[in-house]
């Protein structure tokens, strides 16, 4: 799934190719995709049409089109969800299921292969949707606050890479990047929070930054197609990752070879010599 870096990567594309321009009209193509909306695919059509789009937005791992009425078109990459800026007469992709009509000859079109992304109309949600209320800002934000995320952290009492994951705390970060900075950082994914000192915290978050930085500087993690920027360009920061993904290559750092966990109904890949598992009772 995207994670904040090529979300953002996404949100920057749209500030340069939709900001400023007029919805003509809208095509639901699929209405799964706009099931979120609960008025349904025709209403999602009426009251778009001839909204200006005043600002691309994002909070963690969502993003939403600020409109001039106030309102918002908010939306979650999912799986497989892409947004294309492309020309009105360039060819239909095989899984489009919305187009927006834009003036000058411009579509926006949400391309969506496994329909587990979703768009829907936010009342009012223009500076920041109600829908997102509950997501904590991310640690790239000019205000997020450290102090508080360190304090909600030690009273959560769980791991640290479960607190990362957490969107209530911080927001953006999924496992690729969580395994990365825990890496940085030198942590293991299931050091408990309680014993996390001001400085490991404050360590950790300067290398959650670095490395969101760099992966937005290469254009994200595609691993595979389906994770591209708005002129549908894949991004290179996997060829950079020193973690994870790398069961049994050798640490970048000092050779071992790299550990793979199951964690969550995914995987968690450390360095067993410079992330050593904690033991009760030892931090």
């Amino acid at each position: 799934m995207p994670e904040l870096p090529e979300v953002e990567v996404v949100r920057r594309g749209l500030e340069s190719g939709v900001v400023g321009g007029t919805i003509e009209r809208v095509h639901v193509r699929h209405p799964r995709s706009v099931r979120r909306h609960v008025e349904g695919a025709a209403d999602f059509e009426q009251q778009l049409a001839d909204q200006r789009v005043v600002g691309a937005r994002r909070r963690g791992k969502y993003l939403w089109l600020a409109l001039d009425s106030g309102d918002a078109v908010l939306g979650h990459l999912g799986m497989s969800g892409q947004l294309l800026v492309r020309p009105r007469a360039a060819p239909l992709e095989r899984h489009l299921r919305v187009v927006f009509e834009l003036s000058e000859g411009r579509d926006l079109r949400f391309v969506d292969q496994r329909t587990f992304g979703g768009l829907l109309i936010s009342r009012e949600g223009a500076e920041l949707p109600r829908e997102m209320s509950h997501i904590a800002r991310d640690p790239i934000d000019p205000e997020f606050d450290e102090a508080a995320f360190y304090a909600a952290v030690r009273r959560r009492r769980t791991g640290v890479k479960r607190a990362l994951l957490d969107q209530t705390l911080v927001s953006g970060i999924g496992n690729i990047y969580a395994d990365e900075a825990l890496w940085a950082a030198r942590l293991h994914y299931a050091r408990p929070t309680e014993t996390l000192r001001r400085s490991e915290v404050e360590r950790l978050l300067d290398e959650v930054r670095a490395v969101m930085t760099r992966a937005l500087a290469e254009g994200g993690t595609s691993f595979d197609a389906l994770y591209v920027n708005v002129n549908g360009e894949s991004g290179y920061f996997d060829r950079s990752l020193a973690a994870y993904g790398r069961r049994g290559e050798p640490c970048p750092r000092c050779g071992t070879p790299i550990r793979r966990d199951a964690f969550m109904n995914r995987s968690s890949y450390t360095c067993p010599r410079c992330q050593p598992r904690p033991r009760r009772g030892r931090w």
